[in-house]
């Protein structure tokens, strides 16, 4: 099973590269992660924001690859504790699809995007930067891989 995560929004701040990097390596031997970063749509004064964010989703559905289990990432989704998230990984795993997880742009996702997600994921009531997003996924899949694998990582 490999993992993709599709993100809009495009050239991370370094400590988030750095961070996301590290996490995508220790990561590879259990659930390999690819970024795919999708350019977001033109906002701004005279913009429509709801036309940008449709033209992300667009761009965003066509980085899925065939037959992926979609997870969106959303505050309206499900909020997983770390062990929970590691349950949730194991019921994937044995569906035997590869995993797509999207991160929207600063409206969210285009109503279409949400149509097509299996699963919508929260992380808590709080909003974050969706750069920083990237790299708590990247930092939640780690330990929930690493918990699978009772390696030490987590220490609840």
């Amino acid at each position: 099973m490999k993992a993709r995560l599709v993100a809009v929004g495009e050239r991370a701040p370094d400590w988030v590269a750095t961070g996301f990097s590290e996490y995508q390596k220790r990561l590879s031997h259990w659930l390999p992660l690819e970024l795919v970063e999708v350019t977001p749509g033109l906002r701004g004064k005279g913009r429509d924001a709801a036309r940008a964010m449709s033209e992300e989703g667009v761009r965003v559905l066509a980085a899925v690859p065939r037959g992926a289990l979609v997870v969106s990432l959303d505050g309206r989704g499900k909020a997983w504790s770390s062990e929970q998230l590691g349950q949730r990984l194991e019921h994937w795993r044995q569906q035997g699809r590869d995993l797509a997880f999207l991160i929207g742009g600063p409206e969210g996702h285009a109503p279409e995007v949400m149509a097509a997600a299996d699963e919508s994921w929260s992380l808590g009531p709080l909003t974050l930067p969706h750069m920083i997003v990237r790299l708590v996924l990247a930092e939640q899949l780690y330990r929930a891989a690493s918990l699978l694998a009772n390696h030490p990582y987590h220490r609840a």
